[in-house]
């Protein structure tokens, strides 16, 4: 049995929610509410009172266009709320990323965006596996809005099931908030919908996350990603009893 298997045997197989907490002054969606120690951990706890199991702490922006982070200041941002808010177990999750922020969408180019990305995280895996991270521990993420246009995302998305057949890993669902979703549901006047109000949207791919098989979503409103997760399991339970 793959990893894969391993993660998906179960009927009643669920994805992890994975809280997003930046500690960060820049991040696009909120960036600078959560800069002092004491806030942020307060935050990871209502995260997880709200039906987050895992809450990720990102001390670097990772928006289009910023510079990279001092290891120095990242680490004096992420290591505080960690400390405070450190879970047992540790999983390795390796995303698809070409270049760093300021030149990622300039390689943004892919004859089959689907089966690049699953060659170059093949790559990744095979890293992770040589540096001596046990293949039990890994999930991979395909990174949606990385070196990757709103185009390549909704191919990734609609490719899900054949990211996970193909890699034989978990895999993790990270759109939350993003920008193509903002251009998606642009206004009338063309401008893209602010972050905080593509929650909604984040959700329906929370609930498409579930039928596909995602090992987990990543998002920064737990709540509502847990009651779409539980929606869409009950309609997938009362279709086994209609087929029974």
């Amino acid at each position: 049995m793959s990893c894969l298997d391993a993660q998906i045997a179960e009927p009643e197989h669920r994805p992890q929610v994975i809280g997003v907490l930046n500690v960060t002054p820049d991040s696009f969606s909120d960036g600078g509410l959560w800069a002092d120690p004491a806030t942020a951990v307060e935050h990871g706890l209502v995260m997880v009172e709200d039906g987050a199991g895992w809450v990720e702490v990102g001390g670097e922006s990772t928006r289009p266009g910023t510079d990279r982070t001092p290891e120095r200041e990242e680490r004096r941002r992420v290591v505080p709320v960690v400390e405070r808010l450190t879970a047992a177990g540790v999983t390795y999750i390796c995303m698809h990323w070409r270049g760093h922020s300021r030149t990622m969408q300039q390689r943004a180019t892919y004859d089959d965006v689907t089966r690049e990305v699953v060659a170059e995280l093949r790559r990744q895996l095979d890293a992770a596996r040589a540096a001596g991270i046990d293949a039990d521990r890994l999930v991979v993420d395909p990174g949606l809005g990385f070196a990757k246009t709103a185009e390549h995302n909704w191919r990734l998305l609609h490719d899900f099931a054949r990211l996970r057949q193909e890699l034989g890993y978990p895999v993790l669902l990270g759109a939350s908030r993003k920008s193509f979703l903002g251009r998606l549901l642009a206004g009338p006047d063309g401008r893209p919908r602010p972050p905080r109000d593509r929650d909604h949207a984040t959700t329906v791919l929370s609930a498409y996350a579930y039928a596909v098989g995602a090992w987990g979503v990543r998002v920064h409103a737990p709540a509502a990603s847990r009651d779409a997760i539980d929606v869409a399991q009950r309609l997938r339970a009362a279709a086994r009893r209609t087929q029974t």
